[in-house]
């Protein structure tokens, strides 16, 4: 028997009807027929019910009996291999469903990220470089001017990668212009301690003054200014171990210490069982408004030395250097994309005590520049760079020494003038009027520097 939906529905409002109604609105014989009906119908559902679980019983122990049948074979196929049939009786694979986008995890996730740093200059000056000097200050190894004619200058090749969830390690060469290969940078660094802490091993550059830590390729100009090149021989970078703190302050504030091997110039022979050198700064900055921040900083630096070579004169004593930067950068609206100027300075005070050549020095050293590189358009930049330097007069036995100024306040003058393909690819002009020398020169220099691989940008 098979009722619908809507008979089922007339069925029960007739019987609302009639339980509503009085009994003589129906005789016995409708109230019987109607549950008749009803226990017909009930029944008719209960059959359904029944054969629908019965069905569904056999179909579940066909399931069971498949699945126990492939398992057997199966195994019987791992026990006795059947040799592989010719490709022409095998079924071709079921086509497989393309691979759902998947996030990508990092470009160096299993390897180190590898760059390189290309120099190359053309320089023309009065004078031959080689000869250069600053009256009044030994120099270091590497404070020497550029040679004239093309030069490679110095290229970098850097890997760098994370070690583990704790440490990254990074590793930079430096390639010479007389093919000579050197160790620049390598170090591990933390990247998991708590409290704002970090802390540094290895060979790096020391976090002193604003440049010293910065590569010469991201200079603004294609030399160091005269102080570093007097008083720390370019840049000062050692082996040793360097610990900074950030604080937990609205504003930029950084406090760090190191301490060396000494080996590097001013220091020299590691004094002290390899850590003779020190030091220390101060790092604090912030926004002034929409359009300008600032930079400023205090550093220290501790050296000794041991029989100190610089071109056969020799220096054991201490040297303590004192440095005071200022940097100042606007942007229109903080977009440094269109136009934007960036001015800083440093004053260096420095005090050298010990013996020169065998005879005793106290002597105090001082020097400053001050710098404005201006991007009036997009692509091209222009800047201007005056330093100066000054010294005690040394002993009399020492008249006529490196230490000796005669007189002569050393002092330079460069101008800059540079155009960006991007961030990764720079050409400059430098025009110098380098009065460091008892004589003055006239410098020109015109420098590429491209970066290629996952180096990061060095901007505004």
């Amino acid at each position: 028997m098979k009722t619908s939906i809507p008979t089922l529905c007339a069925l029960a409002l007739g019987v609302a009807a009639v339980a509503a109604s009085p009994a003589t609105a129906a005789g016995d014989e409708d109230l019987a027929a109607i549950r008749q009906e009803m226990k017909s119908l009930r029944g008719d559902y209960e059959s359904k019910i029944r054969e629908l679980e019965r069905r569904l019983k056999k179909a579940e122990a066909r399931a069971d009996k498949s699945e126990a049948a492939a398992k057997n074979v199966s195994a019987a196929a791992a026990e006795n291999p059947v040799p592989a049939q010719p490709m022409a009786d095998a079924l071709p694979p079921p086509p497989q469903p393309p691979a759902a986008p998947r996030a990508a995890a990092s470009a160096n996730a299993f390897n180190p990220a590898i760059s390189a740093i290309l120099n190359g200059s053309y320089t023309a000056s009065r004078r031959d470089p080689a000869l250069a000097r600053v009256p009044g200050f030994v120099l270091g190894d590497e404070a020497g001017l550029a040679d004239r004619g093309f030069s490679l200058g110095e290229s970098e090749v850097a890997i760098t990668a994370s070690v583990d969830p704790y440490f990254l390690a990074n590793l930079i060469v430096s390639l010479g212009n007389d093919d000579s290969i050197a160790v620049e940078e390598a170090y591990i660094q933390s990247t998991n301690l708590p409290w704002g802490f970090t802390a540094k091993l290895g060979r790096f550059f020391s976090g002193v003054g604003y440049l010293n830590e910065k590569h010469a390729h991201a200079w603004d100009f294609v030399d160091a200014p005269l102080p570093y090149r007097a008083l720390l021989g370019n840049q000062y970078g050692d082996d040793g171990i360097e610990v900074r703190w950030l604080a937990p302050t609205d504003f930029f504030l950084e406090f760090g210490a190191e301490w060396y091997r000494g080996d590097s110039f001013p220091a020299g022979n590691g004094e002290d069982n390899g850590a003779g050198t020190i030091a220390a700064f101060v790092h604090s900055g912030g926004d002034i408004d929409d359009s300008s921040s600032f930079l400023a900083g205090l550093s220290f630096l501790h050296t000794k030395a041991l029989d100190r070579d610089t071109g056969g004169d020799l220096f054991t004593g201490t040297d303590g250097l004192g440095i005071a930067s200022l940097v100042y950068k606007w942007s229109p609206n903080g977009n440094p994309t269109v136009t934007n100027l960036v001015v800083n300075g440093e004053y260096f005070f420095g005090h050298e005590d010990g013996t020169f050549n065998g005879v005793p020095v106290d002597t105090d050293r001082s020097g400053f520049y001050v710098q404005g590189v201006y991007q009036f358009m997009p692509h091209w930049r222009f800047g201007l760079r005056y330093a100066e330097l000054e010294t005690d007069a040394p002993p009399a036995l020492l008249a006529g020494s490196a230490l000796d100024d005669f007189g002569h306040t050393p002092q330079s003058l460069s101008a800059l003038l540079e155009y960006d393909t991007s961030e990764f690819g720079r050409f400059r002009v430098q025009y110098t009027l380098d009065d460091a020398d008892l004589q003055t020169d006239s410098q020109i220099t015109a420098a590429y520097t491209v970066s290629i691989g996952s180096h990061g940008a060095h901007r505004f």
